[in-house]
């Protein structure tokens, strides 16, 4: 694995116009925006994004996502093999989460938790990059 990338995601307000980043040393590699959307939608797809920019090379992902890390890491194996169900009720966002799963389990991905809004540059740029995307910015052309 020789990618490290850092993703966020935001809706403002949640839910509401939301974007997401993927920063890679330091520069945005994947923007991306949905009118009508959350937090947590706007993170996975930021999650999405990133290991599909990485593809068969890999990666090691940054997000300050708790919730998805655990999806990925404890849950979905369990979902899956109970057809995609789950003790508490209805699994939300089963498509993103789907997708997510196979992506993570077709590269390989290293996926770490880092706390939010603590001054981690690299988060605090992949937050400013999400908020940036959710006004509509795009990867800037080097």
């Amino acid at each position: 694995m020789t990618k490290v990338l850092w993703t966020d995601g935001s809706a403002d307000p949640n839910p509401g116009p939301g974007g997401y980043a993927v920063i890679e040393s330091g520069k945005p590699v994947r923007l991306g925006r949905e009118a009508n959307t959350t937090n947590i939608r706007m993170e996975g797809a930021a999650l999405t994004a990133a290991m599909e920019y990485a593809g068969e090379e890999g990666c090691e992902i940054w997000t300050d996502s708790q919730f998805w890390v655990n999806v990925l890491t404890q849950w979905a194996k369990g979902w899956e093999a109970r057809g995609w169900t789950k003790k508490g009720g209805e699994i939300k966002n089963l498509p993103m989460v789907k997708k997510l799963w196979e992506l993570y389990n077709k590269y390989p991905v290293e996926l770490h938790f880092t706390r939010g809004h603590v001054g981690t540059e690299m988060n605090e740029l992949a937050d400013k990059w999400a908020n940036k995307a959710r006004m509509g910015a795009e990867v800037p052309k080097d």
